[in-house]
């Protein structure tokens, strides 16, 4: 059995006896846990660590556990002040004070027990290199000065790995170290747009982006995509409606709809950037998600621009584990050290630990081998979620069949409504993700976006279709 189920069921079984015993009553032994439930003592200390973190026991060094004593009952206020200093002069204020977070966690929320998950965006953690995270854990804890304050701008050793993948010319000088990509974006837009301003975004894109940029007061303004993503003339036009001065784009395997910006289109959108006086903000977020059957992948945006026209962000959290929350953000010029002020501000730095964690990973011969497994899986789970859509769901469109990334991207029947869809879908035991918050303006159609990464394997994901099937042919009664 997985470890971390064992501990959740030791946890539980232990809640249900805790009533046996009174308020500072002992617990019985850790040795006597391990033979009463056949788990190993590692088990033991983290279910009855997950007790005390609940309030539900405390623990003595060399006496053992103990049931706390009970909570104090809650005293019922009055809250409803909060309505007043809360809705104060909102007409005014450009960067919002309430911010609509429903997009992204749409993504992030975990579906109920038994439904089968095609709404996440991170990795099943079957594929996550769950091995070599702890070992890299436990080597970097162990190193010299790894506790200490790093330097605000990342460790250099980190700096530099991240100079090279992002390639051409770009030095560890022009890297700063984030907590991942969602904290980068934020960075650079607050960085790049002063509030009230418009920002360019791709149509549909991704909605935590849209989130990011709202919390800081912009007005994301949609440039349509086709079938190789964002359209150049229509990016030039909205520069010259607009005035605007940052474009946010994933030119490689974008979500949610997976194009690959071609490259005469890779030119032309730094070329039409250039040309207006704005920033290109390039959110390579899918680089470390390329399918086996890919083919060479195009260079970043970035290793091509001299001229500090890309501001870069990557990070390690989509190729690892959602909790590996370090990524990149790489520019030159004046607004590097804009970027660099903004992020001291926000954060003081990364930790430390995770900076070294990040380092011992990916100089591990553990990286490569780990890239490589995921690489052959999420083709596989490519594979088996396209084809159960044609045999099930023969009528949803699905205009592109990506070659990296984690998702597919499907139109609806006109007749089908998107909100009833998922409902439905629900009820049924599978979840899966909204197009409605891809749209910034109103969307063109109904969509929906399924993950065939956060799921355990081919089975699952046919098994997930056909419940979608039922949700479709519950509605079409």
């Amino acid at each position: 059995m997985h470890e971390r189920s064992s501990v959740a069921e030791l946890a539980e079984s232990l809640k249900a006896e805790l009533n046996r015993y009174s308020p500072g009553g002992k617990l019985p032994s850790s040795r006597a846990l391990v033979e009463r439930y056949r788990v190993s003592p590692v088990t033991v200390t983290r279910a009855l660590a997950q007790l005390a973190a609940e309030g539900l026991v405390v623990t003595r060094p060399g006496a053992g556990a103990f049931r706390a004593e009970p909570r104090a009952t809650p005293v019922a206020g009055d809250t409803s002040w909060q309505e007043l200093a809360l809705s104060a002069d909102t007409a005014t204020e450009l960067v919002p004070r309430a911010v609509d977070a429903s997009g992204v966690l749409a993504t992030l929320a975990t579906p109920p027990p038994g439904v089968i998950e095609f709404n996440g965006g991170y990795l099943h953690h079957s594929l996550q290199p769950e091995r070599a995270l702890a070992a890299a854990l436990a080597r970097a804890g162990r190193r010299p000065g790894a506790w200490g304050r790093p330097p605000t701008d990342g460790l250099p050793e980190l700096r530099e790995w991240f100079a090279r993948e992002i390639g051409g010319s770009v030095t560890a000088a022009e890297v700063l170290i984030t907590a991942g990509g969602q904290s980068a974006i934020t960075t650079a837009l607050r960085a790049l747009a002063p509030p009230g301003t418009p920002v360019l975004v791709e149509s549909p894109t991704y909605p935590g982006m849209l989130a990011v940029a709202r919390a800081a007061g912009l007005r994301p303004v949609p440039v349509p995509c086709d079938a190789d993503g964002v359209r150049p003339d229509l990016l030039e036009a909205a520069f010259r409606a607009t005035g605007a001065r940052v474009f946010v784009c994933q030119p490689l395997f974008q979500n949610p709809t997976g194009t690959a910006l071609p490259p005469d289109r890779r030119k032309e959108v730094v070329r039409i950037a250039r040309a207006a006086g704005a920033f290109v903000v390039e959110d390579d977020f899918a680089r470390r998600l390329v399918h086996e059957d890919a083919g060479p992948l195009p260079a970043t945006l970035a290793a091509e621009d001299p001229d500090g026209v890309v501001v870069h962000v990557c990070s390690l959290t989509k190729p690892t584990s959602p909790n590996l929350r370090v990524g990149a953000l790489a520019a030159r010029g004046p607004v590097l050290e804009r970027l660099r002020a903004i992020q001291v501000v926000d954060s003081f730095f990364v930790p430390r630990p995770l900076q070294e964690a990040a380092l011992e990973l990916v100089g591990s011969p553990a990286w490569h081998r780990h890239l490589r497994a995921v690489s052959h899986e999420l083709r596989n789970r490519r594979e088996a979620m396209t084809g159960a859509v044609a045999l099930h769901l023969p009528e949803f469109a699905l205009p592109r069949i990506p070659s990296g990334g984690y998702q597919l991207w499907l139109r609806l029947p006109d007749a089908l409504s998107e909100a009833s869809l998922l409902a439905t879908a629900l009820r049924t035991g599978v979840a899966v993700a909204p197009g409605r918050p891809y749209f910034c303006a109103e969307p063109p159609a109904g969509h929906i976006r399924l993950s065939f990464a956060g799921v355990a394997g081919p089975s699952e994901i046919a098994e997930g279709v056909r419940r979608l099937r039922a949700a479709v042919d519950e509605l079409a009664v």
